[in-house]
């Protein structure tokens, strides 16, 4: 299990927010029958996870383009 905190279907019906509120500001688990169904993730912690991952496959990206054999070229964002 990837969370610290879980709570059942039935408790998730009842305070969704309240579900979402006790995890504090982490995923909370969501049991079936004692297995994790699928997990409830904060808004904020979903935004920077896909901020997270994004830059991860940016980086993969220029590191494969970095492998081609041709020379950098350097480059700031104030050039005009």
């Amino acid at each position: 299990m990837l969370a610290e905190t879980t709570a059942s279907i039935s408790e998730l019906k009842k305070n969704p927010m309240g579900t979402v509120a006790a995890g504090e500001g982490f995923p909370v688990a969501i049991l079936n029958r004692n297995e994790p169904a699928f997990y409830c993730v904060p808004a904020a912690a979903y935004e920077a996870l896909m901020d997270r991952l994004e830059d991860l496959e940016l980086n993969a990206l220029a590191d494969t383009r970095l492998k081609d054999g041709k020379e950098p070229v350097k480059v700031t964002l104030d050039e005009p």
